[in-house]
């Protein structure tokens, strides 16, 4: 018990944490559940990964053991020539790279605005806009699929080709992206950031002779990069992942996202490592966009957690 107690004693005098036995075996105990939990989530795509470099053969053998994800036997790109022989791959991989980044960069500074105008600017009616926007969010999206579509059917454009003014968003890049700019729920969570954020620094910057364009610009948006890039992400999923609005929208397969293509290339009946290799090249831009974004990201998570 001396022994014990000289120990702690000296454990306090270098001025370091005492940890009990108990509360040693609860942190092994949770990090051992978040390392299980880790390899559950990680496992599908170390397995599509690695699957996807391998021959049809050798990936069916490999199913039975851990082989199968583990980059080992003949390894190659095979696959992935196979898809680019198959379809455009990369046709369409541009399509949803250029759809994507035009929603959330355009999505990012609509929403953030109006957010902003909501949430800073004292004018009449904007509680009632807002009650109306968080209203919207109990409607499900696929209720209003076939009115949008009635409605982009009937807006003018300019055919660039010609010249002429045509009647209809169809079989464009537009219709792919001004629909899903603008989101209320978007909105909402950029509105809820701003209204944390003091308003004695609007005061204080309109004091200095400061617009209201410059306080959004050099005060809001820097102290808002958690939620932003939060907002990013969210925006950047939804667009990459979509599916039933390009279909009905867009016949031409020339525009069409990779999403819609997944069922086109089954249809073609590829082998199950060039589905796997199609599905790696579709799958890999969210992640990376994830990671660039995901210390921000975890930052806005804690940042709502300690506010709550």
């Amino acid at each position: 018990m001396t022994d014990k107690v000289e120990v702690v004693e000296s454990v306090k005098s270098r001025g370091g944490p005492v940890v009990s036995p108990r509360q040693r075996a609860y942190n092994g105990l949770r990090y051992l559940v978040m390392t299980l939990l880790a390899l559950f989530f990680i496992f599908p795509i170390v397995l599509m990964i690695t699957a996807s470099l391998k021959p049809e053969q050798q990936l069916l053998r490999d199913m039975s053991s851990i082989r199968a994800f583990l980059p080992v036997g003949d390894i190659s790109l095979d696959n992935y020539r196979g898809v680019f022989e198959r379809v455009n791959a990369w046709r369409f991989i541009f399509n949803s790279v250029f759809v994507t980044s035009m929603i959330v960069a355009f999505g990012l500074f609509v929403n953030s605005l109006a957010a902003f105008a909501l949430s800073r600017l004292k004018w009449k009616g904007a509680p009632f806009v807002l009650a109306m926007l968080i209203a919207t969010l109990i409607i499900p999206a696929d209720a209003v699929v076939i009115p949008l579509l009635l409605l982009v059917s009937k807006l003018p454009r300019i055919d660039w080709s010609s010249f002429e003014i045509v009647t209809s968003w169809q079989s464009t890049y537009i219709v792919q992206i001004v629909p899903f700019i603008a989101s209320a729920i978007f909105i909402f969570l950029l509105y809820s950031y701003f209204q944390t954020i003091p308003r004695e620094l609007d005061e204080a910057a309109r004091i200095d002779g400061a617009s209201w364009w410059q306080i959004y610009r050099k005060i809001i948006l820097p102290l808002s990069t958690p939620i932003l890039g939060t907002v990013a992400i969210l925006t950047f999923l939804g667009a990459w992942n979509m599916y039933l609005w390009p279909v009905l929208t867009v016949p031409d397969g020339n525009l069409r996202p990779v999403m819609t293509a997944v069922a086109a290339f089954q249809q073609l009946d590829p082998a199950r490592g060039e589905m796997l290799a199609y599905l790696t090249m579709i799958t890999l831009p969210v992640l990376a966009f994830f990671l660039s974004l995901q210390r921000v990201f975890i930052e806005s998570i804690a940042s709502q957690g300690l506010k709550g």
